[in-house]
């Protein structure tokens, strides 16, 4: 059922996210010149004085692993370990999607969109700290990615709002049905699985 409130809220909500999209992509702009750093197909390139200021800032690996405390150290393992459930699951999603999304005619989505690995290329950081934002990075843009392919199999399969709200849901659970709300759910399910185009990337 439809409630024009919330409708406004929400479109309301919309346009100001385009504005801090526009805000974001304006501060991007400004580090850009004040790092002095442009992109060349897709990579990072500094100005060459730059390079070398950043690499005079870096920590040596000797010194980094010197100074770094007993309790990261030994527990570097456990961090590392959750590796191979982070490829696991990288996997089994996309050949999950790739699959099943064909079945359902649920529009893919690009896992090239999710990625970003780039913060290797700093100078000033030691291969330590490089591997440590490669890592950081992939496992959080890997849950980025892995919440677009939940969603849209929640909003193909049971596009249902919970009773309770929860702590941080996925935008899409903005068109999700009302708790309760059967005659929507009966009438409205076919239409809402053909409706992805305001929710999200696609390919």
């Amino acid at each position: 059922m439809a409630n024009p409130v919330l409708d406004d809220i929400l479109e309301r909500l919309r346009a100001t996210q385009r504005e801090l999209d526009q805000e974001l992509d304006r501060l991007v702009e400004e580090g850009r010149e004040r790092f002095r750093y442009s992109l060349r197909r897709g990579k990072v390139v500094f100005e060459r004085n730059m390079r070398s200021l950043h690499r005079q800032q870096r920590i040596s690996l000797w010194r980094y692993l010197r100074r770094a405390p007993l309790a990261y150290i030994l527990t570097a393992p456990l961090i590392y370990g959750v590796a191979l459930p982070m490829l696991i699951l990288d996997f089994s999603l996309t050949l999950y999607q790739q699959v099943c999304f064909r079945v359902y005619g649920i529009p893919r989505v690009r896992r090239a969109d999710f990625f970003v690995i780039d913060r290797h290329r700093l100078a000033y950081l030691n291969p330590i700290e490089k591997l440590n934002c490669v890592y950081c990075g992939y496992g959080n843009q890997l849950i980025e990615y892995a919440r677009e392919v939940a969603g849209r199999t929640e909003q193909y399969w049971c596009p249902i709002k919970h009773a309770q709200r929860t702590m941080d849901p996925h935008a899409r659970v903005q068109c999700f049905f009302g708790y309760g709300d059967a005659d929507a759910y009966r009438q409205e399910l076919k239409a809402l699985r053909r409706d992805w185009d305001a929710h999200g990337k696609d390919v």
